[in-house]
């Protein structure tokens, strides 16, 4: 019902638990996308817990977006205010990974 109702997005929760990087996504992500979609045409992006390349190639390849936020936390984090140059390398490396799932 809430995702027929939605508006600019859907964000699917990629597991269950609390938010934070994790090494793997075991939930059936897949089918959790093909269900939303069965109901809406309000795009789909995936969250919670995505913090590599590789996760977000995957994502990308099952959603129309994948949202990163602790990742990108624990650099600021680790490098404080000299963490412009760290969070630009980790942006582009994420952003190259889901412009490779689109090509596929």
């Amino acid at each position: 019902m809430i995702a027929g109702e939605a508006t600019g997005f859907v964000y699917i929760v990629s597991s269950m638990g609390v938010t934070g990087v994790r090494s793997d996504i075991t939930t059936d992500i897949g089918a959790i996308v093909e269900h939303v979609r069965a109901v809406t045409d309000t795009p789909a992006a995936i969250g919670f817990g995505i913090s590599t390349p590789e996760q977000a190639a995957e994502m990308a390849g099952i959603a129309d977006g994948v949202i990163v936020g602790s990742a990108i936390v624990k650099i600021i984090e680790k490098y404080g205010s000299e963490a412009a140059p760290e969070l630009e390398k980790y942006v582009r490396s994420m952003k190259a990974a889901v412009a490779s799932a689109d090509e596929d």
